[in-house]
């Protein structure tokens, strides 16, 4: 019988044998003598090792048994291998070609299946090692491998390493020009990325699929809900993978009304909810503030694995419900789910928002006493949060102290949070100090800093700080509020009148600023950091992002709509008692994400507390 020519017993194996099948398919070829010719042995090989990776130990002991292993053969187990749990054993089956008493010798085959196993495993050492071996046996210009070096290169974030293979490419055929706008894009490097998506003649769902992943990763979610919406319009067939990426771009917007429309077209279009989609679906409502539409999506999804439960776990935590998030917690260890290291950071934050520290001290000694999963930077962070939220701060900076990673500079900035909310300057400078010793460009640190010397009424420091900040080149982030009204996204930039309803939004704010003042609102200026008087100060304050929002929202949506904001830094004091006040005389709940968390603002109260 022709090598090229599956046996009729062999092609009974597929996906849905079973391990009794399989012996008993083996027993018949043993019979009749079919494992006698080693072309033969080598598709049976293929045929047990691809069927099922649990079988992937048989398919060796069949190996074994043969006299002399086909290279057809041993290839078979490397491609078996590279997409196993355990891809760095492709490589002890290039040892068998290599030793092979036969003079067997590696070709393209071989090549492609050693560089997509040194994709899986990620050690930029290998796959250099299997490039350089590529180019010494004249495999380096196949296209299979080319494509796959890419993929292998992007998988490491080596950008400029894709692009030389690519440029080596004489005539990049469709798979190598879609490997390659995939590449750039997980890279970052959506410019170029988008260069090639516009030039390829034809496009199929991985290349639209590719680009749309790119921009939400880089944070360009607005240029990723036009590419999906342009994806529709040339008919192009949308799946999970695409939806993954729509939905990520709107839970950075903010655009809850964009994601619930994306929510109804995967019910729509009947599309399976996978629990990678499933659990983005969890993350898009809960990072938009919608926390009872997450756990209805939570709740009906038929399959949650371990990143399910901690994104509802982290949505009650970031949106202020400490103690639910610990319901949850509970519920989760008792269905069976064993959590893991990031359970437990959306388990410290949900015990900090509600200044449970006891609770948070016990779940972090849990790790590793239960669970054996050793505390890493994030975990200890959390922790001294906890302790600086309490008020605790000695004890939160002898966490710190007695760290055994180094502390980051978010980890000092829990600590200079709550020495202004403290009013402890002492530990203030420290933490600024240590933060800035990290960062020497945080402007946070900085401002924070100023802060805490403009409540203690010590404008020489507040001055002392601000000539440091233009020394060193440092600037402020200049503030940026995004919301979404009636699907369409609108942002607002400190001090920008380029919205082009600016003047109905300076009138409005003007109506609330008089409302405000009638109900006893007095601007906090001690913040501002500038050399001006206080009506100046005042009129800075009004320009913050988040107020020019608030009022857009008041004009725009209807009373009973929530006002949802996304905001690029943490809320300022003054905005932060303003939205109070508005909530409640304007009688509108006001949603706003900062950087750090979210403030539910309601009938003057919100659900931070008074400590963000």
């Amino acid at each position: 019988m022709s090598r090229f020519v599956k046996h009729p017993v062999i092609a009974l194996l597929d996906s849905r044998a079973t391990f009794r099948e399989v012996r008993q398919i083996h027993a018949k070829l043993v019979v009749d003598g079919t494992l006698n010719d080693n072309h033969l042995v080598g598709q049976f090989v293929k045929a047990v090792a691809l069927s099922d990776q649990r079988y992937l130990n048989y398919a060796n002991q069949i190996l074994d048994n043969s006299d002399s292993p086909t290279l057809f053969a041993l290839n078979s187990m490397i491609r078996a291998h590279c997409k196993s749990l355990v891809p760095e054993k492709s490589f002890d089956f290039y040892r068998k070609i290599l030793c092979s008493g036969n003079g067997l010798k590696p070709d393209n085959y071989t090549v492609n299946f050693l560089v997509q196993a040194c994709t899986e495993i990620g050690m930029r050492e290998t796959g250099l090692q299997v490039h350089g071996m590529a180019i010494r046996r004249g495999f380096d210009n196949d296209p299979h491998v080319q494509t796959g070096l890419i993929s292998l290169y992007a998988e490491l974030g080596c950008s400029d390493s894709c692009r030389k293979v690519f440029d080596s490419v004489s005539c990049p055929d469709f798979v190598c020009r879609t490997a390659m706008v995939t590449a750039c894009a997980r890279c970052g490097d959506v410019g170029f990325a988008r260069k090639l998506f516009e030039e390829m003649p034809e496009k199929d769902p991985i290349a639209w699929n590719a680009m749309i992943s790119g921009y939400a990763q880089v944070g360009e979610s607005r240029e990723a809900l036009d590419l999906f919406h342009l994806m529709q319009m040339e008919g192009v067939r949308v799946n999970a993978v695409s939806m993954i990426s729509v939905l990520s771009a709107c839970t950075q917007l903010g655009a809850l009304d964009q994601g619930r429309w994306a929510h109804s077209y995967i019910e729509r279009n009947k599309i399976n909810i996978t629990v990678r989609l499933g659990t983005t679906l969890v993350d898009l409502y809960a990072k938009c503030g919608d926390m009872s539409k997450a756990m209805e999506v939570f709740w009906g999804l038929e399959e949650k694995n371990v990143y399910t439960w901690s994104s509802a776990l982290n949505g009650f935590a970031m949106n202020g419900f400490g103690e639910k998030c610990l319901e949850l917690f509970s519920l989760m260890k008792q269905e069976g789910v064993s959590p893991n290291a990031v359970t437990f950071v959306s388990v410290l934050r949900g015990c900090s928002v509600v200044g449970l520290v006891d609770e948070g001290q016990k779940h972090f000694d849990s790790m590793r006493n239960e669970f054996g999963i050793e505390p890493q930077l994030d975990h200890y962070g959390c922790l001294v949060d906890l302790y600086a939220r309490a008020g605790r701060l000695e004890d939160a900076v002898s966490i710190i102290m007695r760290m055994p990673v180094k502390p980051h500079a978010a980890v000092w900035s829990s600590v200079l949070h709550a020495s202004r909310m403290y009013k402890n300057v002492e530990l203030g400078v420290l933490a600024s100090k240590k933060m800035l010793e990290l960062e020497t460009k945080n402007h946070g640190a900085y401002v924070l800093l100023s802060n805490i010397y403009a409540d203690s009424d010590d404008w020489d420091n507040v001055s002392h700080v601000r000539q440091s900040m233009k020394s060193r080149g440092v600037r402020k982030e200049p503030g940026c509020s995004v919301m979404e009204v009636n699907g369409e996204v609108h942002e607002f930039f400190v001090g920008d009148k380029s919205h082009p309803r600016y003047n109905e939004i300076e009138a409005v704010w003007k109506d609330i600023t008089t409302k405000l003042r009638l109900a006893g609102y007095k601007a906090d200026t001690s913040p501002v950091m500038f050399d001006i008087d206080e009506e100046e100060k005042e009129d800075a304050l009004c320009l913050h992002s988040e107020k020019a929002a608030i009022a857009f929202g008041i004009m725009s949506l209807k009373e009973d709509v929530p006002i949802r904001i996304v905001k690029n830094l943490r809320v300022c004091g003054d905005c932060h008692e303003v939205s109070l006040m508005i909530s409640k005389i304007f009688d509108r709940e006001i949603i706003v994400r900062d950087r750090n968390r979210f403030h539910h603002f309601k009938d003057g109260l919100c659900s931070c507390n008074g400590f963000w």
